[in-house]
């Protein structure tokens, strides 16, 4: 019996460590605006090269392509992945391309409305690098699915030139297209935390190629310490989002099921949305108290529907309140528009209704008028952060809630 546990031991200490499958870089996917649309044209027998930076390293990866919108299937001939030579280039390391198949084949067809994962792929993934995936598409998609505002640079060309080093007469277009998401095999206590909200999560007033973002600044302050190298950070901002309606891209409501609870590994939420909710009640047209008063408890049960959701799915839950607007230009908030900032602020920091808070708001507004965000931290519209404003942000998040 001696022998036999003794044989056991062995041979577990000899087994490899559990691994899992958890996201490392995500982009919520819509309808791309007309002013985002490319034409067919670009789109057909076009080479697709984009760029996005990592969270999480692994030693194999799996890319999730997406015609969550289209309105036909859609086909990808060819898929590689790479390590960018930069953020802002469309350079490869030639040594580091990958082919990526789909159930053991080159190609897939995706059907309207789904997404599809690639088969996983050798591929060295570390921490905070930047990856290119290149696709190649015989014929443009029958409604495009996209994330317009990548703030990151994509590169387009006609012919199948998926393995080619550098793509120098690219096109170059600020948005990506049909990809939604990249996944690393990690160690079995690695885990994400996606970042759910509208344009300040989604990085307006970043800079282009510059990943700035406060989920960013985030990643790498989770990859400095050796308690949270295991966490990674997957952005699920929209510009224009809402809680409650159709914005720019589905509501919360809507894409919490996609963005949340499909992500591969999610055990924590950063939940940061509503200022556009609040905004566009009163941007055309005065609103009355009742209306105020409807539009607030309506936005807290939006949040109780995440949060009870969130748990049921064993994620941790935090709320984030809403930045200043007093300054916004587009919005032009009034008494009572900051009066339901307020009042949802409040419901935010109540203790038990998130998991925790972590209180933007104070770490943003002016001193001198709370109604208004730091001059240092304004992008200068009143309303979205400059990078300065989004380091202040993710500097502000307690590493405690991941540990």
């Amino acid at each position: 019996m001696a022998v036999a546990a003794l044989l056991m031991l062995a041979t577990a200490a000899a087994s490899p460590p559990p691994t899992k499958w958890v996201g490392s870089w995500a982009s919520s996917q819509q309808t791309p605006e007309a002013q985002n649309t490319l034409p067919a044209d670009d789109l057909t027998d076009t080479t697709l090269r984009q760029v996005v930076r990592l969270s999480l390293g692994g030693g194999r990866v799996r890319i999730l392509v997406s015609n969550a919108f289209g309105a036909e299937p859609l086909r990808i001939d060819r898929v590689h992945i790479a390590r960018a030579i930069a953020a802002d280039s469309a350079r490869i390391d030639p040594l580091s391309d990958r082919a990526v198949t789909f159930d053991g084949m080159s190609g897939v067809t995706v059907p309207a409305g789904a997404s599809y994962w690639s088969d996983p792929v050798a591929f060295d993934a570390a921490p905070l690098s930047v990856a290119a995936m290149t696709m190649y598409l015989p014929q443009a998609p029958s409604g495009q699915t996209s994330h317009p505002a990548s703030r990151a640079t994509s590169y387009l060309v006609h012919g199948d030139r998926v393995a080619d080093a550098d793509l120098r007469d690219a096109k170059t277009v600020e948005h990506w297209f049909q990809l939604a998401g990249v996944s690393v095999e990690a160690a079995g206590d690695a885990r994400a935390v996606v970042t759910f909200g509208d344009s300040i999560t989604d990085g307006h007033g970043a800079t282009t190629n510059g990943n700035d973002r406060w989920p960013d600044r985030l990643a790498a302050r989770l990859q400095a310490d050796p308690a949270t190298r295991a966490v990674a950070v997957l952005n699920h901002g929209i510009g224009g989002n809402r809680l409650l309606n159709i914005g720019l891209g589905p509501s919360a409501l809507a894409r919490l099921d996609r963005d949340i609870l499909a992500q591969p590994g999610v055990k924590y939420l950063i939940l940061l949305e509503g200022i556009n909710d609040i905004g566009t009640l009163t941007r055309d047209a005065p609103a009355t108290s009742a209306q105020h008063d409807a539009l607030v408890a309506r936005m807290i049960g939006a949040y109780r529907q995440i949060v009870t959701r969130a748990r049921a799915a064993g994620i941790r839950a935090y709320g984030a309140t809403i930045l200043p607007d007093g300054a916004s230009g587009y919005y032009h908030p009034d008494d009572l528009s900051e009066a339901d900032r307020q009042a949802v602020n409040r419901w935010i920091r109540a203790p038990g209704n998130f998991d925790a808070v972590i209180d933007f708001d104070a770490v943003m507004r002016d001193p001198a008028d709370p109604r208004r965000m730091r001059a240092d931290y304004d992008s200068g519209d009143g309303l979205h952060p400059s990078p300065a404003g989004y380091r202040a942000m993710a500097d502000a998040i307690p590493l405690e809630l991941f540990k």
